[in-house]
């Protein structure tokens, strides 16, 4: 018989819980709050199989352009082709988390909004640009020998011993 290609086709390891995490479902699960513009990773919950997103949107990062009651809109780019579509999926709560991809950045702002404030008040300017990372800076080796290696010369008559 030739394999099947419906909605659920070759997910029986990426939907499967994984191990110790069968059972019933945290409620910080259903407490989160996601607010329009959130990123968001779609990870889908084999236990759960009301909205439950096709198979494609599985460990995909999207943004929420829209909350309801039990679920979230979540829009992503998908390719086809040749070209790259904007998709907008609902996805109930259960399939979703809040992605970290963002993280860095938040951290990376808060700092340099501090170095800023320390410096205004000091009355400096300061680049808050990254810069990349120069060479390593050299360095001698100490309380090494040198020791001068010169071969052995070839002796073609003691290889021909027993001759030919």
């Amino acid at each position: 018989m030739p394999a099947g290609h419906g909605l659920r086709s070759r997910t029986r390891d990426s939907f499967s819980r994984p191990f110790r995490k069968r059972g019933y479902i945290p409620l910080t699960t259903y407490l989160r709050t996601f607010k329009v513009g959130d990123h968001v990773d779609v990870k889908v919950n084999g236990a759960i199989h009301k909205g439950m997103p096709h198979k494609f949107y599985h460990g995909r990062t999207g943004r929420v352009w829209n909350v309801t009651k039990r679920a979230i809109g979540v829009e992503m780019n998908k390719q086809v082709g040749n070209r790259i579509i904007r998709k907008r999926i609902h996805v109930r709560i259960e399939h979703v988390l809040p992605s970290r991809c963002t993280e860095e950045l938040r951290l990376r702002k808060k700092k340099n909004d501090e170095l800023k404030a320390e410096a205004k008040a000091k009355g400096e300017v300061i680049s808050t640009k990254r810069q990349p990372e120069g060479p390593k800076p050299g360095f001698m080796v100490e309380g090494a020998t040198l020791e001068t290696v010169t071969p052995i010369p070839y002796d073609v008559t003691n290889d021909l011993k027993g001759g030919y």
